[in-house]
C-alpha cells in the first residue's frame, strides 16, 4: 500500500491524473495480451492461464506493491524454470509451487529483507538472462517451424533433435511466423503506428490471415487447447498432498528468488525513468500476495515484467491506477473477445517469443560485458551463461553467486594491509611525547581494513613472525571499521603467542562498534584493561612506562616469561 499512498499524497488521484493513466493501462493491457498467452504456453500452462495470471496479479501488485508504476504479470523469466516444473509435477503442482513461493516472498518483504536481492553481481544477472533468452528461443523452434514433437529434458538433446528435423518444417506455419516476426519488430516503424505495439499487430494480421484462409496443418490455440473459456476464473485450491509440498519446497524456493530479482530489477529501471525511489520490501509484500492470490484463481507465478512497466511509463503511467486499468482491459477482453482466440497461430506467439528472448538476452550488453569487463568477471558471467543453457538456472545461479563472493573475498582480503609502522608514519605522535623516535623495544603495527576471516592470514602470519622480541607491540586498529568473530579469535591468539614471548600487547584506536566486539570476545580482558589505549599517543606514554618495576600489572604468565627473558639476556 506504501505506494498507492505515496501516489494519493502526490495527488496522482485527482481527476487530472486520470486520462492518462487510464490509457496508459489500456495500451499496456493490450501489449499483455499476446505476451500473457506466449508465456502460458511456453511454460506448459493453458492460454487462458496467463490472462488470469496478469489480471489478478497485475492488480495486487500495483494495489500493494512498493512502486507507483509496475505492471505484472507472467514473463519470460520464469518460462526456463516453470515449464520444468509443469513437466514434472502437473499444473496443480505449479500452482502449488507458485502459491508457496507467494508465502516466501512475504516473508522476506515482511522481514526486510527486500535489499538483500540487489547484492547479486551484474556478471550474474547478465549470464542467467541471457543463459535464458537462449532458451527460451530454441524451445520456440517447434512452434515457429511447425516441427513434430521432441523429447529430451536437456538443452542439448533437444537441439540435437531440433536440427535434425529441421529440414522437415512446415511451409505456411514458418511463413505465418517469419510475417509475425516482421511485423513485430518493424510496424512500430511504419508511419502513424509508432504508438501501437508490434505484437498486438502481429497477433492481430497474422491471427485474421489464419481465419480467412484456414490454412493446413497450421497449429492453433483452438487446435492445441480447445480455445479459451469465456468468462472469469472461478476460485479453487489447487490439489496436492503433503509429499508433493515437501518435494516442490527447491522449486519454490527458486520461483521466490528469481521473482524477487525481476521485479527489484523491474522497479528500479522503472526508478530511473521516472526519477522515484520504490521500496523494496513493500514491493516484495505486494509481490508475495500476488503470487498466493494468483494460483487460487487458475493463474500461476509472476512477477515486475520490465518491458510491460517501461510500456506503462512511455505512455503516461504515473500512479497504480494505470497498473489496475490494465487488468481491467484484460478481464475486458476475456469477456467480449475470447472465443475470437480460436484462430490465433502459436506460430505467431512463437515469433512474439523470439523477440522477447532477443531483448532478455542484451546481446550487446553482453558482448560489452565481455570486452571490456575484469577477467573474473567475464569468467563468471560465461560460467553462468553455460550453466543457465546446459545445466539448470537454479545451479547456475547458486554457483554464479558462490564464485562472486569467493572472488568478493579474495579482493577485499587483499586490500587489507598489515604492516609495522615507521618512523615518519608515527612522526606526529612522536612528536606529542616530547620524543625524536620510537623508544627502544616498541614496535607499532597499523591494520588497515576489514579484520574479517578472509584477511587474518597475513595478520597472524606479520605478527606472528615478529622475530626481533621487543619489549612492547602496539596493535593500531584505527583504520578498522569492522571485526568479525575469526579475526577476534586470530588477534587473541597472535596476543596469546606474543605474551607467552614475554612481549607486552597494546591496543589503541579502536572504534566504538569494533571496541565492544573487542570486550565482548575477551580480549581487552586478555591484554589486561590498562593495555587498551584510546589513542596512539596514550599507547606510547604506556609502553615508556613499562619497565620491570612500572609497567602495568600484565598477566602472571606474561610477567614471568619477560623476566625469564631479561635474565637470560643478563647472562649473555
Amino acid at each position: 500500500m506504501i505506494a498507492v499512498k505515496e501516489a494519493y499524497q502526490a495527488g496522482l488521484f485527482q481527476r487530472q491524473h486520470w486520462v492518462r493513466n487510464i490509457i496508459s493501462g489500456v495500451i499496456v493491457g493490450i501489449v499483455a495480451l499476446p505476451l500473457a498467452m506466449a508465456f502460458a504456453i511456453a511454460s506448459g500452462a493453458k492460454p487462458e492461464q496467463g490472462l488470469y495470471t496478469a489480471i489478478v496479479a497485475g492488480f495486487f501488485v500495483s494495489a500493494l506493491g512498493g512502486s507507483r508504476v509496475q505492471i505484472a504479470g507472467p514473463t519470460g523469466a520464469f518460462i526456463v524454470v516453470l515449464s520444468g516444473i509443469t513437466a514434472q509435477y502437473g499444473i496443480s503442482g505449479l500452482q502449488v509451487a507458485t502459491l508457496m513461493a507467494g508465502v516466501m516472498l512475504l516473508f522476506l518483504g515482511l522481514t526486510k529483507l527486500g535489499t538483500i536481492i540487489r547484492f547479486i553481481p551484474a556478471p550474474v544477472i547478465t549470464g542467467f538472462t541471457a543463459g535464458i533468452g537462449v532458451v527460451i528461443w530454441v524451445g520456440q523452434w517447434q512452434y515457429f517451424f511447425g516441427l513434430p514433437d521432441i523429447s529430451g529434458q536437456h538443452f542439448h538433446n533437444k537441439l540435437y533433435q531440433l536440427l535434425q528435423i529441421l529440414p522437415d518444417f512446415h511451409g505456411m506455419t514458418t511463413l505465418l511466423a517469419v510475417t509475425a516476426l516482421l511485423l513485430t519488430l518493424f510496424s512500430p516503424k511504419l508511419p502513424g503506428m509508432r504508438r501501437i505495439p508490434g505484437p498486438l499487430v502481429a497477433l492481430l494480421i497474422v491471427t485474421l490471415l489464419q481465419s480467412i484462409f484456414q490454412f493446413s496443418g497450421v497449429a492453433t490455440i483452438g487446435s492445441q487447447f480447445g480455445g479459451i473459456p469465456q468468462g472469469l476464473p472461478e476460485f479453487a485450491l489447487p490439489s496436492t498432498r503433503l509429499e508433493q509440498v515437501i518435494e516442490l519446497i527447491g522449486p519454490a524456493f527458486t520461483i521466490a528468488m528469481l521473482g524477487a530479482i525481476e521485479s527489484l530489477l523491474s522497479a528500479v529501471v522503472a526508478d530511473g525513468m521516472t526519477n522515484t525511489r520504490h521500496d523494496a520490501n513493500q514491493e516484495l509484500v505486494g509481490q508475495g500476495i500476488a503470487n498466493i492470490a494468483a494460483p487460487l484463481f487458475g493463474g500461476f507465478a509472476a512477477t515486475g515484467a520490465i518491458a510491460r512497466t517501461a510500456t506503462n511509463i512511455r505512455n503516461g503511467g504515473t500512479s497504480p491506477l494505470a497498473g489496475i486499468v490494465h487488468s481491467l482491459t484484460l478481464v475486458l477482453i476475456l469477456l467480449a473477445l475470447a472465443p475470437l482466440a480460436s484462430y490465433i497461430p502459436l506460430a505467431a506467439l512463437a515469433a512474439i517469443l523470439f523477440v522477447v528472448a532477443w531483448n532478455m538476452s542484451e546481446a550487446h550488453h553482453f558482448v560489452q560485458m565481455i570486452r571490456r569487463a575484469p577477467t573474473a568477471d567475464v569468467v563468471i558471467l560465461l560460467i553462468t551463461f553455460l550453466l543457465t543453457v546446459f545445466a539448470d538456472l537454479v545451479v547456475a545461479v547458486n554457483i554464479g553467486v558462490l564464485l562472486a563472493t569467493f572472488h568478493f573475498l579474495r579482493r577485499m582480503a587483499s586490500s587489507v594491509e598489515v604492516k609495522e609502522a615507521t618512523h615518519q608514519e608515527l612522526h606526529h605522535e612522536i612528536t606529542q611525547q616530547g620524543m625524536m623516535e620510537l623508544p627502544p623495544g616498541v614496535l607499532v603495527f597499523t591494520v588497515d581494513g576489514p579484520f574479517f576471516f578472509g584477511a587474518v592470514d597475513q595478520f597472524e602470519r606479520i605478527l606472528a613472525n615478529t622475530h626481533t622480541d621487543p619489549d612492547t607491540v602496539i596493535i593500531r586498529l584505527k583504520w578498522v571499521p569492522f571485526i568479525d568473530m575469526t579475526g577476534l579469535k586470530t588477534l587473541a591468539s597472535v596476543i596469546g603467542n606474543l605474551q607467552k614471548r614475554g612481549i607486552t600487547v597494546l591496543i589503541s584506536n579502536a572504534n566504538a562498534r569494533v571496541s565492544a566486539k573487542l570486550r565482548k570476545a575477551g580480549v581487552i580482558e586478555l591484554i589486561g584493561e590498562q593495555c587498551y589505549c584510546a589513542t596512539l599517543q596514550d599507547a606510547l606514554s604506556a609502553a615508556i612506562s613499562h619497565d620491570s618495576s612500572t609497567q602495568p600489572n600484565l598477566p602472571a604468565q606474561q610477567m614471568a616469561t619477560k623476566h625469564r627473558r631479561e635474565d637470560k639476556a643478563t647472562d649473555a
